[in-house]
């Protein structure tokens, strides 16, 4: 099956038309930034994160969002509880390793999580992919600096290896499952000069995932309407602060044909394909 930029649209129109719940376990850093993006493109968010609800809201929800960038010991066992009940419910549920080399607690977090959960996406950035797949990579913070020199075949490992899709965001995105790829050139490097955005775009593809059933389609559509939405916020913004404004805005305000008519997807004629 294949990727087309009209699949693109129509999950965007799926998502506007249902309102899913999304229930996301994020960091405390960017948690309103998260919350914000959501309703902007028209679901609904829940950030619970005591061990003591998550399977209650988890349960209420479409999608679950797993955010390790501050762990503890409390919120990776609420992490699990709520992926548990997510994977008996058929929930998708997106993994966002965020600054998964920087400790030896986070890395097991991240095994742990991996290992116990049967995670639907994984969104990370090039250093974080390459720390999964077990390739390469450094971070500087939770910035990459350095990552797999070949970044198709460290998405496809990761792949194989956990049966998700794996997204690796980079100046070029990468979403590819067990048998197909796609890249991605949507996205301005502004987004880099804003935290969160790499949390907020896990969330997007949550909402997606909730919507569209195709993984792999949802996993595209969310990146390339997140990147597009990130152009067109840079047209206006004149530095950080009013291009995280512009950006909300033009989550809300672009339209599923404004994103067929500017996603910039391709897909790897065989599974071979760089």
């Amino acid at each position: 099956m294949t990727v087309g930029i009209k699949k693109l649209a129509q999950a965007l129109s799926k998502l506007k038309g249902k309102k899913p719940v999304i229930h996301a376990i994020n960091n405390w850093v960017t948690a309103a930034d998260v919350a914000n993006a959501l309703i902007a493109v028209g679901a609904r968010p829940i950030m619970a994160v005591a061990e003591e609800e998550v399977e209650d809201i988890v349960s209420r929800a479409d999608a679950l969002i797993l955010n390790l960038g501050t762990p503890d010991p409390s919120r990776v066992k609420a992490m699990i509880a709520a992926g548990h009940r997510a994977g008996s419910l058929g929930r998708p549920i997106v993994f966002d390793p965020v600054g998964v080399g920087g400790s030896g607690f986070r890395i097991d977090a991240a095994r742990n999580l991996l290992s116990e959960l049967k995670i639907t996406v994984i969104r990370g950035n090039a250093a974080e992919i390459g720390i999964l797949s077990g390739v390469e990579g450094e971070l500087a913070g939770v910035d990459a600096v350095r990552g797999p020199l070949d970044r198709p075949t460290a998405v496809r490992g990761l792949s194989r290896k956990t049966g998700s899709t794996v997204v690796l965001n980079g100046p070029q995105d990468i979403v590819a499952n067990s048998h197909r790829m796609v890249t991605i050139d949507n996205g301005h490097s502004m987004l880099g000069q804003v935290t969160g955005t790499g949390c907020m775009l896990s969330a997007m593809i949550g909402a997606f995932a909730a919507v569209e059933p195709d993984t792999l389609v949802a996993a595209a559509a969310a990146t390339a309407f997140f990147g597009l939405a990130g152009e067109r916020a840079a047209m206006t913004a004149k530095g950080p602060g009013s291009f995280k404004a512009a950006l909300l805005d033009a989550l809300y305000t672009l339209t599923p044909q404004a994103l067929a008519e500017g996603a910039k997807i391709k897909e790897a004629k065989s599974y071979g394909d760089p």
